[in-house]
């Protein structure tokens, strides 16, 4: 077993062990302003295109997935975590929106290339083991012409142990202390945590098969107005790859 395979199954265990509050969580988030926040953020970038193929990474229990899917887009929905699949597929019958949802990792995706018109993940790239292979394997099965959209932020550089900066019904505050102590266990151990990010992001990606490339680092001071338990204290960046 290779030291990547390890940290990947502790990254698996921790989502899953996870899994269950993700879903009443991302719950309350689908039926708060921001859903139309994150709409309003999409439409800037999706072609106005009746329908595209859309490939979800890392969609956890289904939050962009269900938004894309009403949106009338066709959404795939993948997660490394069997447990999250399973409540991503009660969240879809729950919300009323049809999508198909796969266990599958992020850096090996089971698909032929040139499959989808847009590939998008949020908070994924931190949580990997090889974010170099991620991206290779994101952009091999994007159509041309297609984009890559990933949303993270630079959690390198935060420590998931302390929580005394956040609002006071923040979710964080609901995970025991050795949940976080894991987490940030787990990000000490990734090579993508000791990069300076979106510095680097852009530097590999500019480095891919890509025709254009844009970054946006205000997202956040339009999606997180307000401290509440959905508020992320790290700032969020987009970028936008096109293929």
């Amino acid at each position: 077993m290779t030291s990547n395979q390890t940290i990947q199954e502790r990254v698996e265990n921790y989502w899953t062990n996870r899994s269950s509050s993700f879903l009443e969580q991302r719950t309350r988030e689908f039926h708060s302003p921001l859903k139309d926040r994150w709409i309003t953020e999409f439409e800037k970038y999706l072609p106005q295109k009746t329908e595209l193929k859309i490939l979800d990474i890392g969609c956890g229990t289904g939050f962009f997935t269900g938004i894309l899917s009403q949106m009338g887009h066709e959404v795939i929905g993948i997660d490394l975590t069997k447990e999250m699949i399973h409540l991503a597929a009660v969240f879809a019958k729950q919300e009323k929106f049809d999508a198909q949802f796969l266990v599958m990792d992020a850096q090996n995706l089971e698909f032929k290339g040139a499959s989808f018109d847009i590939v998008i993940a949020r908070n994924v790239t931190w949580t990997l083991p090889d974010v170099p292979k991620a991206y290779q394997e994101w952009l091999r099965v994007l159509n041309k012409g297609g984009l890559l959209i990933n949303i993270d932020g630079n959690y390198g550089a935060s420590s998931m142990t302390d929580t005394s900066h956040l609002p006071q019904h923040h979710a964080h505050h609901h995970l025991s202390q050795d949940t976080l102590t894991e987490c940030e266990m787990i990000q000490r151990s990734l090579t993508i945590s000791s990069e300076v990010r979106p510095q680097w992001d852009v530097q590999y990606l500019l480095n891919q098969e890509v025709d254009s490339l844009q970054i946006d680092q205000s997202i956040s001071q339009r999606i997180y107005l307000e401290k509440d338990e959905f508020y992320n204290p790290t700032p969020l960046f987009l970028l936008c790859a096109k293929k």
